[in-house]
């Protein structure tokens, strides 16, 4: 969808059509579930902080400055919700991500959630700031400008905190066994 599509919609939600606002839930919720399990790591508190990004993105949709992306703001909005609850409780819960195709073997299952379990563990073991920018960038592409604004620095400090991210991530993979070539 472009943006000029959320635009539309956003226009319309605030001529009072609360039905645009919907589209725009139904557009972006997955991603924003995801990122927030990613940070979170709990299930439960993932699909709360998405849902309470939504109700702050609708509550404060007049707010919205045009020469944004919607995603970019909702997202934000997301990110420092996570945080919060971050913050609130001072561990991560350790948690099993679902999601794996039917249509694969049993062996490729189990090779496949190994793997991402492995994954999150490391991912648990990076600071906050290093976890994000991770998450952000390879869980869902996003640019290193959009990066930007949603964490609120720099676009440099995104790259260098994500080449910083990238290497202790590397050195954490490599001490629970995983080898890179």
């Amino acid at each position: 969808m472009s943006n000029w599509d959320d635009y539309d919609l956003i226009s319309r939600c605030l001529d009072g059509n609360v039905n645009a606002f919907g589209q725009l839930v139904d557009r972006y919720q997955t991603p924003l579930f995801n990122a927030a399990l990613r940070i979170t790591r709990d299930y439960e508190e993932a699909k709360d902080i998405t849902q309470t990004a939504f109700v702050k993105a609708f509550e404060r949709l007049d707010t919205f400055r045009p020469d944004h992306k919607f995603f970019s703001w909702v997202y934000r909005i997301l990110v420092n919700e996570a945080l919060n609850a971050v913050k609130e409780r001072k561990f991560l819960a350790d948690t099993e991500i679902e999601g794996v195709s039917r249509e694969k073997t049993p062996e490729e299952m189990y090779g496949e959630k190994e793997q991402a379990d492995l994954i999150d563990r490391a991912l648990h073991d990076l600071s906050f700031e290093h976890r994000l920018v991770i998450v952000l960038r390879h869980f869902n592409d996003m640019s290193y400008d959009d990066m930007a604004d949603i964490i609120g620095i720099p676009s440099k400090t995104v790259k260098s905190r994500l080449y910083d991210a990238r290497r202790q991530l590397a050195r954490i993979m490599e001490q629970k066994g995983v080898t890179f070539r």
